[in-house]
């Protein structure tokens, strides 16, 4: 199971640090390659409950060997587009079919782990799942570094063997099917699809539509009350609904999955804007923004194991506590020292991060999942990775904007002090802004408005990067801040072999 995982885990972060290269290559806007990145992400969002409830109806071992066959698919199908005008849609919609394998066959494979280990194992097992998938997203970025040395189209094709691996060793293991015949809740699936789509759609092109616009507001709001029409239908659905809101009611539950939710907006995110930053502001190469991102992993794969021991010995409650508070303040130093422009005045923070990550993650996720109505593991890993990859998606469009829209202004300023005219500099900030959006670190020297600057003036630009990042940064360390509140509201109740407290 953590072969097959493994694979999801590392496309949330390879393409992160390929995308100069694919952009380049072909020739996406700024708003589609933010795209390309989050489709995957959204897909994710939109299908892990429905992924979740055919896990249980059609058989967690079916359905798991399913999903990795439609994501290793639409991988080769990735690393195929054509560089034509087509080649935008073609990778927002492969990369969304990703989103789909990847989301039937993550809660069935977490489904199966979850069904064999008992509870006072399970702590330690999951946290073992979590670590080593973890590792796996911190390999992401140092193959996707060395893959795009040869061709970017590489990380995409590097996903067959490892899904080849998984399907034998699923086959070898002899994982039993057992099937329910429940119906499937299709008119809740769309809707929730519907309301997620919307939602994101709209913090997306907030950064070209404008927050002023009444197009973004339109889906915003659409969306958000789309998902309100979903939980209505859901507490009405006489039987079998995609999601059983009533698990919501265990205060416990809830609380995990608002420290889920909180988190993921920072986790996955910080990928994509710290290697986009490392190329940037640090002037790194791929490779070298990779080994940044390394020390943000060397915490969190060793947190993540002593987190699932403090589950298994003391419950929840404690680990999130801790991973929260160290959290927050490893994103909030990490934030402050990102105008150094130095590794060796940021590697501190940075893995004090990854070990705040790292010690609520495993519990969270497992403290949920043990309270699974009529131990419905599949819909209940539903119902917690759609809130973290929702979360992420939500992220990353929000701090996407944020960015954005900082940039302009900062770079504005700087281009104004320089003499020159407030449109232009405007004008030229904007632009610059989509090239280093597409570009990454390569778009700082060659083409564009990048290369009317001077030298002086380059610097201040990477400064003015750095200072936008900051923003970003500090909204990390913020939304770890509420999910320290959200683990201080956990009753502090523990799972036993009978079951979850009433």
């Amino acid at each position: 199971m953590m072969f097959a995982v493994s694979m999801t885990f590392i496309d949330q972060t390879i393409v992160a640090i390929a995308a100069p290269d694919i952009s380049e290559e072909l020739s996406l806007t700024s708003s589609g390659l933010r795209w390309v990145v989050n489709s995957y992400l959204l897909a994710l969002a939109v299908c892990f409950a429905l992924g979740g409830r055919l896990a249980d109806i059609h058989g967690h071992r079916r359905v798991m060997l399913f999903g990795t066959l439609v994501f290793v698919v639409s991988s080769v199908l990735c690393g195929c587009v054509p560089a034509t005008d087509f080649a935008q849609t073609w990778m927002i919609i492969f990369r969304a079919a990703q989103g789909v394998g990847a989301a039937l066959m993550f809660p069935a494979a977490l489904a199966v782990v979850t069904a064999v280990f008992p509870v006072e194992r399970r702590g330690r097992a999951l946290a073992l799942f979590f670590g080593v998938a973890g590792g796996f997203t911190a390999i992401g970025p140092l193959l996707g570094g060395w893959l795009t040395a040869w061709t970017w189209r590489a990380i995409f094709w590097v996903n067959v063997p490892v899904a080849l691996i998984a399907i034998v060793l699923t086959v070898l293991a002899r994982i039993p099917n057992t099937p329910r015949a429940e119906r499937l809740d299709l008119p809740g699936a769309a809707l929730v699809a519907a309301g997620m789509g919307l939602s994101v759609l709209g913090l997306q092109q907030a950064a070209e539509w404008g927050w002023g616009s009444a197009a973004t507001w339109s889906c915003v709001a659409g969306g958000f009350a789309v998902l309100v029409v979903f939980c209505v239908y859901e507490l009405r659905v006489p039987e079998h609904p995609l999601i059983k809101l009533r698990v919501f009611r265990d205060r416990a539950f809830a609380a995990d999955n608002a420290v889920l939710f909180f988190s993921m907006l920072a986790f996955v995110p910080l990928f994509f804007f710290a290697s986009v930053y490392a190329q940037v502001s640090l002037g790194k190469t791929p490779n070298e923004a990779a080994l940044y991102l390394l020390f943000f992993f060397l915490g969190f794969v060793v947190a993540t194991q002593i987190g699932g021991r403090l589950l298994d010995s003391r419950g929840a409650r404690p680990p999130m506590v801790i991973g929260c508070a160290l959290g927050t303040i490893g994103f909030a130093l990490w934030a402050w020292k990102l105008t150094d422009l130095s590794y060796a005045a940021q590697w501190p923070y940075v893995v004090l991060a990854g070990v705040g990550i790292g010690f609520l993650l495993a519990p969270a996720s497992t403290d949920s999942v043990n309270r699974a109505i009529d131990a419905s593991y599949g819909e209940v890993t539903g119902i917690t990775q759609t809130v973290r990859n929702y979360a992420a998606a939500v992220g990353l469009a929000v701090y996407g904007t944020v960015l954005s829209h900082v940039m302009v202004d900062r770079v504005t300023a700087t281009l104004e002090s320089r003499g020159v005219p407030a449109t232009a500099a405007e004008r030229t900030a904007r632009e610059l802004s989509q090239a280093l959006a597409r570009h990454g670190g390569s778009g700082a020297s060659h083409d564009g408005p990048v290369a009317a600057l001077t030298q002086n003036a380059r610097h201040a630009v990477r400064m003015d990067f750095a200072e936008a990042n900051q923003w970003v940064f500090y909204g990390m360390a913020l939304a770890l801040a509420v999910a320290l509140v959200c683990a201080l509201a956990h009753p502090g109740t523990r799972v036993t072999a009978q079951g979850p407290p009433p």
